[in-house]
């Protein structure tokens, strides 16, 4: 099916309460009747407590629906094929971005040795944990209203360094306790300057400039993302990377994919262990962070078992297994497909 742009300022089809349901107008003022238009509409799944709710009169819109939420957000219904092409995109974007880590890692911990806790260490440090681990940026309106926490906003209190490792105890998002462990030397030594640096309930990543502390927000980690990688780049393409490499893993290891059973109970395995990983569902894991190729290869018998035995080898201590040699045979394995 060819799509074409949908116009949200045209007039399009509107819903209204009516009884326990709704009913829905025309943009020509009519009832919509359409057995077609009215199937289509149910199968968009529009939240009930979605309010101006606009839908496209076309069913070839890349937009299909738009409505405003409980918390006033506007939030939008894409066209299946328009969302299975941005999904490739993406899953391209991130799979390139893969293929320069190498090189990022090693600006990074160039930029982390030294003294003091300048602008430049203290970024690259957080970049460092983004790659270690799998936090969330974090908002700031989220840690003032909800007190959740990702990696911008997190708290001395919530870090504690031992013997090389940090671990990291927080309440995430939806209020889940949430807990961290990073074993990095270098990461651990600042990580305690920082913490020296002010009370429990001071901001944890701060840099001295100019004589006076920053705290390091949101947008400063971003934006240090797209000066180190030349493009937009976010801590979700770190959560989606680590969480495919994760899945390409647990695959491999999973038994052939012979029958429609054994497959179905590999996946589900594997993302479950990939939502641990992630602090989220495993229903949302595969939906927003597992590159959907991976599913289709292992169906077709092709993993990265073949590297299994050198999982580990080639990376140092602290560092996850599926760095290294894991993250070269999945940037492969993608790259056929």
């Amino acid at each position: 099916m060819r799509l074409t742009r949908s116009d949200r300022s045209a007039p399009g089809i509107t819903r209204h309460r009516r009884g326990h349901g709704f009913s829905y107008t025309t943009p020509s003022g009519q009832t919509l009747t359409d057995p077609e238009d009215l199937q289509r509409v149910k199968d968009l799944v529009i939240p009930p407590a979605w309010t101006s709710v606009w839908i496209c009169p076309s069913p070839r819109g890349h937009i299909q629906a738009v409505g405003y939420d409980q918390a006033g957000r506007l939030q939008y219904r894409y066209h299946d094929e328009w969302r299975r092409k941005r999904d490739l995109a993406k899953y391209e974007h991130v799979r390139d971005m893969a293929t320069r880590l190498p090189r990022i890692r090693r600006v990074l911990a160039e930029r982390m040795r030294g003294r003091g806790l300048s602008r430049d260490r203290v970024l690259s440090t957080a970049v460092r944990l983004l790659d270690l681990g799998s936090f969330r940026i974090g908002g700031e309106r989220y840690a003032d209203d909800n007190d959740t926490y990702g990696l911008a906003t997190l708290r001395c209190e919530h870090a504690r360094c031992s013997q090389g490792e940090v671990v990291f105890t927080y309440p995430a998002k939806g209020g889940r306790k949430r807990v961290q462990v990073i074993s990095d030397p270098v990461v651990c030594q600042i990580i305690r300057s920082l913490r020296r640096r002010g009370p429990a309930r001071a901001g944890l990543l701060r840099y001295w400039s100019h004589r006076k502390w920053h705290d390091v927000r949101s947008d400063d980690i971003n934006a240090y993302l797209q000066d180190l990688f030349g493009e937009e780049v976010t801590a979700k393409d770190f959560r989606t990377w680590h969480a495919t490499v994760l899945a390409a893993v647990g695959l491999a290891v999973s038994s052939p994919a012979d029958s429609p059973r054994t497959r179905k109970r590999a996946v589900a395995r594997v993302m479950a262990e990939v939502a641990d990983y992630l602090g989220n569902t495993p229903a949302l894991a595969r939906a927003s962070y597992v590159d959907p190729r991976l599913i289709d290869l292992y169906e077709e018998g092709r993993t990265i078992a073949a590297i299994l035995p050198k999982l580990g080898k080639d990376v140092p201590g602290g560092v996850m297994a599926t760095h290294g040699e894991a993250e070269r045979a999945v940037i492969r394995l993608l790259g056929r497909t």
